[in-house]
């Protein structure tokens, strides 16, 4: 009897705490008994802890499992191999018939094919959460989204997988979502703490915001440097979604954010005004109503942006849909203090639940015109385009086969047509050759993501910038282009074959020789470092008799003799032929010492190139973004593992155990008297810092440098202005990403490997230092007229003028590199990254 008892009271609490959850989270509704809820599966119900990657996945999987309804698909693993994942929900026939679905809705994006009939196409939803891991509340809407649509009995969710084939992302950023969850799990109080200041609450470095990489993932879908949203990218050209949900967090004391963005200010140049105008309003009214419903306070126009093309808002609206942003008010944990109250992680996750099933009832409602306005969007890319004065845009770097690659592989990555250029060219000064340019020409459907790529915009409706105000990539492949007026070429590039490599045959040579310029070339070098191979590298160019003819190599240029090496030849040619395949390099030989120009292969310009021991600073006071971008710079393009330490441990370090220290940006407040010491003796007997950004404003501060700043413009402004304009006018004067051309000293060892003089450099920073006072140590500095593309205001273009790029500190024995505009950012600036490899390998030559 009592065993009957305790089993009846079991479920009594079960199904109370399942109705106390679904009339939170779903009043009134009724569901289909065989689907388990989250509350079944789980243990605990959504709200009450932060659910777990790895149970989350295996909730989708149940649910496929449990219905005929779903279906779940991986699209990809993670660095750290967790699972990319879709759920695809929608009706039984539906998702049988899925390839033939998707293969009829894709026709609406070439305008050569016949239109579908549209009436019978079901709306195509991606609903995608948590690209920053700590915004959790996504990933647990998610959770109860995928339920509801499964189970609900409504109409509403009935009409929905009738009508609309709905693909659910849970989390692009796993691995950051994982980070924050553990964080927050482990903190939660009993009973919870509302305080702000309490540690669940406030993440230790690097946070769940950013990937395995310290990326921020939301930046991504344009550069596609990171491995998440290279298998989304590939994933949604193979679905064209008329309809994307991007699911964020905001700020404890905000309410609910969502579009349209501000007018003009925050959109997009190349996006069809009809996206903003007509569109999103309609939508609007959808999201209006549903926190309406639950009394749920919103604003929208202000603030978020959608003109950087990298946004997984953004995006989707230059590919023919409609993307939207939302932004909750976060929790940061499971419950914290607002200026309206508690805020709890329920609350929070209800907002997202309620607008996600507002995002499908729209993307239903407006099932038609959306698909009707795939096919309009890429027609009017072709009649824009055929009103374009460019006809097609040439490039191509003779000298870094690499660099074209990848370059070539973003335009193939993001559906871009790209052919062969078939002859010679010269045009704005730039050569182009045969074999080694191509073309990409305008009258395309992918003709707006041309614009993306090339464009350079100076000319903004704000002066505002959430983020960066430029993004042309051809600049941040540092890639030789011109547009033309004509479009001439045959044969398109579909995929790009692996290259053919020069290397020596067997022979008795005195050297073997490396060109610098290929952008893969540190990958090579440090693999023969690595393998005790002894390397030197010439300080001016010759001209060599080689195993191929002759051949004419620059400074920088890589010498490898096969006298003074450890191993006997056969040995160093098998080191030769791996490092040259792994990192796709043409090798050489020479048989004699004497060169045909220039200096010999034993002159004193020539210098052996040490094995660099690098160790970066990270944690709290440092840019995670920064070190994480030298940390996959150097994972994934030269294969050099390099020591990441905590700045708390510094105490602990020798730093005579390294040759080179890198600063990201950050003030090293904890470092205190004795080790800032430390730094100073063991620069001045010969070390390398590597400085970014306002890590050089640290280093003046701490004097371990002298340089000078460039005093402030005496015109301010206006001496009194409204309170009201204070955010326009300030903001007016920060930098928050735009372009400039600099002029590069070749000659310099940061220049090795550079053929051009002129260099685009990225700026996102309002720190102005003077050139170097040493005439020979400014290798970077702004041209006359530096600005590319992106907003800046007239007094800041001044410094900018004067001001240097990249310059060096001579200090005893040692040096510091300043980079005051950021060589790697977003792991995107293909054009300059060779100068911070240059500063790893080269520093002690300056």
């Amino acid at each position: 009897m009592q065993r009957h008892l305790l089993i009846l009271l079991l479920v009594f609490l079960t199904f109370g705490q399942l109705a106390a959850q679904q009339d939170y989270y779903f009043p009134g509704e009724k569901f289909d008994p065989s689907i388990p809820s989250p509350k079944e599966f789980l243990g605990y119900e959504i709200g009450e802890w932060h659910t777990r990657y790895d149970r989350l996945i295996a909730y989708f999987e149940k649910l496929a499992f449990s219905s005929e309804l779903a279906e779940l698909q991986v699209i990809g693993q993670t660095n750290q191999l967790r699972p990319l994942v879709v759920l695809i929900i929608s009706k039984k026939e539906n998702i049988q018939n899925l390839e033939n679905i998707r293969k009829t809705h894709i026709q609406l994006t070439d305008p050569k094919q016949t239109m579908p009939d549209v009436s019978q196409m079901p709306a195509i939803i991606n609903l995608a959460y948590s690209v920053h891991g700590n915004e959790p509340s996504g990933g647990e809407a998610s959770i109860l989204t995928a339920y509801w649509l499964l189970a609900s009995q409504s109409e509403l969710a009935k009409e929905i997988r009738e009508n609309a084939v709905v693909l659910i992302d849970p989390a692009i950023n796993p691995d950051g979502r994982d980070r924050h969850t553990n964080w927050a799990n482990m903190h939660k109080g009993n009973p919870p703490v509302a305080d702000p200041l309490d540690r669940e609450h406030n993440e230790i470095w690097p946070s769940g915001r950013v990937n395995h990489y310290w990326f921020d993932l939301n930046r991504d879908w344009l550069p596609l440097a990171q491995v998440e949203l290279q298998s989304k990218i590939a994933w949604y050209h193979s679905w064209y979604p008329n309809v994307v949900g991007d699911f964020h967090e905001m700020g404890t004391n905000s309410t609910y954010f969502f579009e349209p963005t501000k007018p003009f200010g925050s959109e997009n140049p190349v996006v069809p005004r009809k996206n903003y105008e007509e569109i999103n309003n309609k939508f609007a009214s959808y999201f209006a109503k549903a926190l309406d419903e639950i009394g749920s306070l919103y604003w929208t126009k202000e603030v978020f942006d959608n003109s950087y093309p990298g946004y997984g808002s953004t995006y989707p609206d230059i590919q023919g849909g409609l993307g939207l942003v939302f932004e909750q008010g976060s929790s940061r944990g499971h419950v914290q203090s607002s200026q309206r109250g508690d805020i709890t992680f329920a609350f929070t996750i209800r907002n997202q639940l309620k607008t996600s099933i507002a995002t499908m009832e729209a993307g239903v409602k407006e099932r038609e015109f959306m698909h009707r306005y795939l096919r309009e969007f890429f027609q009017t890319a072709i009649s824009e385009a055929s009103r374009d004065k460019v006809k097609s845009y040439i490039f191509g770097d003779e000298h870094d086969a690499s660099r074209n690659r990848l370059f070539l592989q973003l335009l193939l990555d993001h559906q871009i047509k790209v052919y062969e250029n078939d002859r010679d060219l010269t045009l704005e000064g730039k050569s182009f050759k045969k074999g080694k340019s191509w073309v990409v020409p305008t009258s395309q459907p992918q003709y707006r993501m041309v614009r993306s790529m090339f464009e350079k915009v100076t000319e903004f409706a704000d002066s505002v910038f959430y983020d960066a105000s430029s993004w042309t990539m051809a600049l941040a492949y540092g890639m030789p282009y011109a547009g033309q007026t004509a479009f001439s070429a045959s044969k398109e590039i579909t995929t790009l074959e692996k290259p053919e490599l020069h290397f020596p045959s067997s022979a008795n040579y005195v050297a073997y020789l490396l060109d610098w310029s290929d952008y893969f070339a540190p990958q090579f070098l440090h693999q023969l470092l690595s393998a005790g191979i002894h390397v030197e590298v010439a300080a001016f160019p010759f001209t060599s008799s080689t195993d191929a003819g002759t051949k004419e190599f620059p400074a920088g240029s890589l010498i490898i003799p096969t006298a003074f090496q450890k191993t006997g030849p056969d040995e160093l040619r098998r080191q030769l032929q791996i490092a040259a395949v792994k990192s796709g390099q043409h090798v050489f030989a020479t048989p004699t010492g004497l060169n045909l120009k220039g200096i010999d292969l034993g002159s004193n310009n020539v210098s052996a190139v040490r094995i660099p021991k690098v160790l970066m600073l990270i944690g709290q006071g440092s840019s995670q973004y920064e070190a994480g971008e030298i940390w996959h710079l150097l994972d994934t393009k030269v294969g050099m593992p390099i020591t990441k330490m905590d700045i708390s441990l510094f105490g602990r370090v020798n730093l005579y155990d390294y040759n080179t220290l890198i600063l990201p940006s950050g003030f090293y407040s904890a470092l205190n008297s004795s080790q800032i010491s430390h730094i100073k003796d063991w620069l001045s007997r010969g070390g390398t810092i590597i400085s970014l950004r306002s890590a050089s404003q640290w280093l003046q501060s701490q004097e371990i440098v002298k340089e000078e700043y460039l005093a402030d413009s005496p015109d301010q402004g206006p001496d009194f202005a409204s309170f009201a304009s204070r955010r326009d006018l300030e903001g007016a004067q920060a930098i928050g990403g735009s372009i400039y051309l600099a002029h590069l000293d070749i000659t310099h060892p940061l220049g090795y490997g550079y053929r051009n003089h002129e260099l685009p450099v990225y700026r996102n920073s309002s720190i102005f230092f003077k050139p170097s006072k040493n005439r020979y140590q400014t290798p970077v500095r702004y041209t006359a007229n530096p600005l590319l593309g992106g907003y800046i205001s007239k007094p800041n273009l001044e410094k900018v003028k004067q001001s240097a790029s990249v310059f060096v500190s001579p200090v005893g024995q040692g040096r510091v590199i300043h980079f005051i505009d950021n060589p790697n950012f977003r792991g995107t600036w293909f054009g300059t990254n060779k100068l911070f490899f240059n500063a790893i390998f080269f520093g002690d030559k300056m």
